[in-house]
């Protein structure tokens, strides 16, 4: 992951709106877990806040019909937003941009292969930030344990390229965002937000890492739809 002053960077966020503090590059992101997100605070200026992935509905044990611990939604599909209440009012209202520097496909089982993607770059060896298409909201506090955040994001999905639609299972790839639309993306209208939601070009992309059980090397987290 890339340092908070390389995110401030690229996103264009002020010293006094980074929330993270003197956070170090993180070398994984899992779901469920803690990540940095671009998104507009109330004054509508960009701030870098940490959140937890998945968006999290309540559940109830089909045995005793008691509450379990909530399913946590990872990842958002395109042609939902709109559709699912679960989604919808985030996209309308609360979207953000998910940092990320390569991201983890897994293809198989008994061994499964895992594939990490970057974009391509003037440097072999480097990974270049870049962003997802995000949304977040605020969890009822009843679903959340005493010492989490209530923030949660997900991240959108859409149809794979030809680099990634091979090895995912149901050929879908997270939304990757150009840096020129970042900002229609956190404030436009939905309209002019649903036009960004497209499948990046494969010949802008590279496998960096594949193997198994690489997992334990991840630069972020994995996505599964």
């Amino acid at each position: 992951m890339a340092t908070a002053e390389a995110m401030r960077r690229l996103f264009q966020v002020s010293a006094d709106l980074d929330r993270l503090g003197n956070a170090e590059p993180r070398p994984a992101i899992f779901p469920k877990g803690l990540a940095p997100v671009v998104r507009l605070d109330p004054d509508g200026e960009r701030e870098l806040i940490e959140m937890r992935w998945g968006f999290l509905t309540p559940q109830v044990s089909k045995k005793t019909g008691k509450p379990i611990k909530p399913a946590a939604w990872n990842n958002a599909r395109d042609d939902k937003l709109r559709k699912s209440g679960l989604w919808r009012g985030s996209f309308e209202e609360r979207r953000c941009l998910v940092p990320v520097t390569s991201f983890n496909e897994t293809k198989g089982r008994q061994p499964a292969t895992d594939y990490w993607f970057a974009l391509t770059g003037e440097d072999p060896d480097e990974r270049p930030p870049f962003a997802f298409a995000g949304l977040w909201r605020a969890e009822n506090r009843e679903m959340i344990e005493d010492d989490e955040t209530d923030l949660r994001h997900t991240v959108v999905t859409t149809e794979a390229n030809e680099l990634i639609r091979p090895i995912h299972a149901k050929g879908r790839m997270p939304v990757i965002l150009e840096p020129a639309d970042y900002e229609t993306w956190l404030a436009g209208s939905p309209d002019e937000a649903a036009t960004l939601i497209r499948t990046f070009p494969a010949e802008r992309m590279r496998i960096v890492l594949q193997g198994v059980g690489e997992k334990a090397d991840r630069d972020d987290g994995s996505l599964s739809n």
